[in-house]
Order: C-alpha cells, then sequence, then structure tokens
C-alpha cells in the first residue's frame, strides 16, 4: 500500500458517497476520515481492503476497512474520525483486524439509492493523475464544507441578532425571550466548536505522519498547535528522501484560518513533488512563489530549505523570509545560517543557496516563530537565547525537542515546530 493508495482510497469514498445521495458535508467527512484511517494505517507494501456497503434497510452507506496483520489504529486516530462520524466501530478479529466506518443516509436520497448505483460509481472512477490533482480536489471539497458551516453560522447569527432586537422592545416577554436567545447562543458555541475540531483534524492530514530513516542520520520533530480558542494556522514541516540528498524544511502561511491550513498543505505536497525532481532549493522556493501567484494570489508564506548531500558532508541552503536555520557543530560552535531571500507570494526572484561544511555529529535545528516569538522581547534577544540552549542542551535530537520545549514553549500562543538533525558524515 502506497500514499496515492491513501489518496485512491480517499477518492472512493467521495465517489460512494456522491453515488449514495449523501448531503456535501457527509460526503466530505467520510472522505476525510477514511484519509485520516488511511494514513494511520499505512504501511509500505502491506494489504489493506476497504469494502463500500450500503444498506437499503436502515438507510446507511458504510465502509469496512480490514487488514490481515496486527496493525492497530491509534487511539489519537480513532477519536479524530469519531468526531467526524460518531458510528464507527474498531473490531479486533482473527486473523485480522476491522474498522466500520458508516454514515446515514439523507431520507428523500435514502428511497432512491442502490448498491447497484454505487458499485458502477466505483468502477467508473477514473484514475487521478497526481496527488496535486487529489489535493486540489481535497481542497475544493474542504471549502464547499467551510461554506456550508459558515452558512449555518450567519443564519444562527442572525437569528441571535434578532432575539436580541425583540428581547430589548418588548419587556413582557423578557423571561421567554431570554430562553430562546441562550437556546440559540449554544447553538453558536457548538458550531464553532464543531468547526473547530474539524479544520485541527483536517490539518493533521496535511502534515507527515512520521519522519525517513535515513541512514547516518538522526531526526527529531515536535508540532504543537496554538491553543484551543485560536483559530488554526499554516505551520509545516517536511522531511523526504530526494535524488540530490535528504531535504529538510520548515514553513509557515502568514495567517490563522482554515484557509491559511488549505494553503500550507497545497504548499507542502507541491514541496514533495517539485522535490522529488531534484531541483537545487531556491528553484524548488520559486516553484512554491509561482503556485501561490497562480492559485491563491494575495497569500504569502516563509520557507526555509535545508538539502544535506549524501555522506552529509555539505548543506545547501535557502530561505524565503522564514527562522534562520542553526548549526551546531561538535566543537562547540553554534550559529544561525542568516542568508535570506524574499518570502513566497510576491514574485520575486530567490537568490542561489549557500553551501555549508559540516562535520561528523553536527546537529541542525529548524524552528516556528511559535516558539521564541514573545510580545515583550526582541527576537534578537529570543534567538541568542535559543542559541546558547541548544548549544548547551543534549545531543540527541529527540531529547533537545524536548528539552527547548521546555524551556521555551510553555506560554506559546501561536502552532510552534521543534526540528532537530544529527549528522554523521561517510
Amino acid at each position: 500500500m502506497s500514499e496515492q493508495d491513501v489518496f485512491a482510497l480517499r477518492r472512493q469514498a467521495k465517489t460512494a458517497a456522491v453515488a449514495a445521495g449523501l448531503e456535501p458535508r457527509d460526503q466530505v467527512r467520510l472522505a476525510a476520515a477514511l484519509s485520516e484511517l488511511g494514513r494511520d494505517l499505512f504501511r509500505p507494501k502491506t494489504a489493506m481492503t476497504a469494502a463500500f456497503l450500503l444498506d437499503e434497510t436502515s438507510l446507511r452507506l458504510r465502509v469496512d476497512l480490514t487488514w490481515p496483520d496486527g496493525r492497530v489504529p491509534s487511539t489519537e486516530s480513532l477519536d479524530a474520525v469519531r468526531r467526524l462520524l460518531p458510528q464507527t466501530h474498531y473490531r479486533s478479529e482473527s486473523p485480522g483486524r476491522r474498522i466500520e466506518v458508516s454514515c446515514a443516509l439523507p431520507a428523500v436520497a435514502g428511497t432512491r439509492a442502490s448498491a447497484k448505483a454505487v458499485r458502477a460509481a466505483l468502477r467508473a472512477e477514473a484514475p487521478a493523475t497526481g496527488p496535486l490533482d487529489d489535493l486540489r480536489a481535497q481542497t475544493t471539497d474542504l471549502m464547499a464544507a467551510l461554506e456550508e458551516s459558515r452558512a449555518q453560522r450567519d443564519e444562527l447569527a442572525r437569528l441571535n441578532a434578532e432575539l436580541t432586537e425583540t428581547n430589548q422592545g418588548v419587556m413582557a416577554l423578557y423571561a421567554e425571550l431570554t430562553a430562546e436567545l441562550e437556546e440559540t447562543n449554544r447553538g453558536v458555541v457548538a458550531l464553532y466548536g464543531e468547526e473547530h475540531q474539524f479544520a485541527l483534524t483536517l490539518q493533521r492530514t496535511f502534515l507527515p505522519e512520521h519522519l525517513p530513516d535515513v541512514p547516518g542520520a538522526r531526526l527529531a520533530v515536535r508540532y504543537l498547535p496554538a491553543a484551543a480558542e485560536k483559530e488554526i494556522g499554516g505551520d509545516f514541516y517536511e522531511a523526504v528522501i530526494t535524488p540530490a540528498g535528504l531535504l529538510l524544511a520548515v514553513g509557515d502561511v502568514v495567517g490563522h484560518s482554515l484557509q491559511a491550513a488549505i494553503v500550507m498543505g497545497e504548499l507542502r505536497h507541491a514541496l514533495r513533488a517539485y522535490a522529488a525532481e531534484a531541483h537545487p532549493p531556491h528553484v524548488l522556493l520559486e516553484r512554491l512563489d509561482h503556485l501561490l501567484g497562480l492559485h491563491h494570489r494575495g497569500w504569502t508564506a516563509t520557507v526555509c530549505v535545508v538539502l544535506v548531500e549524501p555522506g552529509h558532508a555539505r548543506i545547501h541552503v535557502a530561505n524565503a523570509g522564514h527562522l534562520p536555520p542553526l548549526l551546531i557543530s561538535p566543537d562547540g560552535e553554534a550559529g544561525f545560517l542568516s542568508e535570506h531571500g524574499p518570502l513566497l507570494g510576491i514574485g520575486l526572484p530567490q537568490p542561489p543557496a549557500t553551501v555549508h561544511d559540516t562535520t561528523s555529529g553536527s546537529r541542525l535545528l529548524m524552528i516556528s516563530d511559535g516558539l521564541i516569538e514573545t510580545r515583550d522581547t526582541h527576537l534578537s534577544d529570543r534567538l541568542n537565547a535559543l542559541r546558547l540552549a541548544a548549544l548547551a542542551g543534549p545531543t540527541d535530537p529527540e531529547d533537545l525537542c524536548d528539552s527547548l520545549l521546555a524551556a521555551f514553549g510553555a506560554e506559546q500562543e501561536d502552532d510552534t515546530i521543534v526540528f532537530a538533525a544529527c549528522l554523521n558524515t561517510a
């Protein structure tokens, strides 16, 4: 099973949901749930089967995911899917395991839906041309669901305003109207909470599930979303093996909203696609800049890309307006690689990547601004404090990430990424 199979599973779920007559919001929920489970249970070269079942008696569309080995879905993944579709059941059976995901059909659609129609739609589905097409289709679905959610929110807000005006004008009905107003407000709060949880679940699908295993290198990352009451942000990280070497990246789409997270997801997937073509780091940034200009005018982003050559003796750094990476040598020196180009989204060329020699045991640290930015301290002071803490910190990347989060992340108000690598030259 490959990462492309996860995209195919999501497409099939959307196709079956449309053929069964599910409402657009439920179509996206079912597709997002199967995408989350597919990513969680993804294992290269191992089998997993998805069976689509239409129960014409109980008017439900059900998808059974089964696999023959001992893979176990994570609690976090199951909880996320159950928030989208509460009728989700995990069953541990011999010799395999099973997850049942189901969604009720609307009453009108249920009278017309048939297993034959779902089967025909799945057979007729045309394959996608690539991961970017899958991502664009997924983005379209997410935006449609968001517009529906916002329309419901606006309607509740309108009713809330009308009830408030009536309450002020007719004091004799104060008690009755107050009760109705409180009920409406609870609906608005519940809608915001549901939308936020939905957005967080979708944001997780845009970030890597695992870091690659790289001979001679150790990688570790920590990602902490902003406080629950804030909107989700556009921070992302990437680590991928390319024909030119190991590519590491940390970026941040400017803004906090579901749209920022969607733009982030498209940038990250586009970076993986372009990196497979072995472009130099600054060319990767220019292509991402072109992508923003074509499809997301007005949006900007910062991205730092580090290409580690095979053998790990040199690194190439290209930085589009992001915080600089920190290179720590094994002999006790640490310095920021402060080369900068313009941020993405404004159409300016990027300077060529700079090359830095590394010695065996060198450590590389990349972060997002949520780790160190505060309202009452200058950024340069915080960067220097980070440099000293990293220099004195553990050499193991996992321990270094935990140490820096403990020192700087206690009061983080924004998404936070700490990405560390230890490089041993051949």
